[in-house]
């Protein structure tokens, strides 16, 4: 009995941190040119800026429609910003409003009329594995 529960005593720091997977797609996607870059955000300070990046990703864009998974995503809140780099640059390219030039898509919302969705517009509990299905403007 005793070696059981040293076993349970040593199992129960884990049960808290369990690893997910996202699986997304995204519709709308105008060509195979360039790259998909994906920005998985889990707090709202810094939602938007690159620096706050909690985990990134890059996969081939595929016209009409592209997927790809995440992992190893902890339980917890997070909000997942796309945008389709169709010329490669490694940046989203804006026109001189800073309206953005290439598809960009949200989670869980839309662009507004001025501006981009907030961090809680956009977020969303993750305590398994999802599948997310997005699509760009």
């Amino acid at each position: 009995m005793i070696k059981y529960a040293w076993c349970l005593m040593w199992l129960i720091p884990f049960w808290g941190m369990s690893q997910n997977s996202l699986s997304i797609e995204i519709q709308g996607v105008k060509s195979s040119s360039g790259t998909i870059n994906i920005a998985i955000y889990n707090q709202a300070e810094g939602f938007l800026k690159f620096d706050d990046v909690f985990k990134a990703e890059r996969v081939a864009a595929h016209k009409e429609s592209t997927q790809f998974t995440i992992t190893d995503l902890p339980n917890g809140e997070y909000a997942v910003a796309i945008f389709h780099d169709e010329n490669a640059n490694d940046k989203l390219d804006t026109n001189w409003l800073g309206i953005p030039k290439e598809s960009i898509a949200f989670s869980n919302a839309k662009i507004k009329t001025f501006g981009p969705p907030s961090y809680k517009e956009c977020a969303f509990n993750m305590d398994r594995d999802m599948d997310l299905k997005m699509e760009f403007n």
